[in-house]
């Protein structure tokens, strides 16, 4: 698995873990999962600013380790479903939400993905990320330092803000990822059925 350990993400790939976490599967699960990722105080002290990229992959790990396979989908998934709103609410401008909604998706989607791009900070810490506007459209992460099997969360993140914004007919795949040994998590975004634009 090639992942950098080194340097900073956002605190919602922490926040909104545990959040989830306490919502599907309970505070007895949530103090296990935080003890086997090495932080069982987590709770009583989670962070408020940029964190380590490794303390945020300890826990995703975790959760992948202590959960059932199926609950520990859901957990990501709705982790990054957070994550996403959280984007939403506190990064984007109300104005820009309004303009997002109400261009054509043709548009749409190559303005939110430089968006995206230049706030990669919140999903990738300081891994460089590159967007792709041409067909096939999407995002290229350098070394992702929170790199999962399937990527669960960063997709969750990605469609939640799609399909908030642009389309909810839009789909994100992730045919690449680090933790196969490529150098890169590659997302792709395609339209899942044809819609009037």
């Amino acid at each position: 698995m090639r992942t950098n350990p080194a340097g900073q993400v956002g605190p919602n790939a922490i926040l909104q873990m545990v959040e989830a976490l306490r919502v599907l599967s309970g505070p007895e699960a949530l103090d296990r999962v935080c003890a086997a990722a090495g932080m069982p105080d987590l709770v009583e002290n989670l962070p408020d600013s940029m964190i380590p990229a490794q303390d945020a992959l300890c826990l995703h790990r975790a959760v992948a380790s202590e959960l059932p396979r199926y609950a520990a989908h859901l957990v990501a998934q709705e982790a990054g479903r957070r994550t996403g709103e959280y984007i939403l609410k506190h990064r984007i401008p109300a104005p820009a939400r309004t303009v997002l909604r109400n261009l054509p998706r043709r548009l749409a989607v190559p303005i939110l993905l430089r968006a995206i791009s230049r706030h990669a900070w919140t999903f990738a810490g300081d891994a460089r990320v590159l967007h792709h506007t041409t067909p096939p459209m999407g995002l290229v992460i350098h070394e992702n330092p929170l790199a999962m099997p399937g990527c669960l969360w960063h997709l969750a993140v990605f469609e939640t803000l799609f399909h908030r914004l642009v389309d909810r007919q839009i789909c994100v795949s992730h045919p690449e990822c680090c933790t196969d040994g490529a150098g890169v998590c590659r997302f792709v975004f395609y339209q899942s059925r044809p819609a009037p634009e």
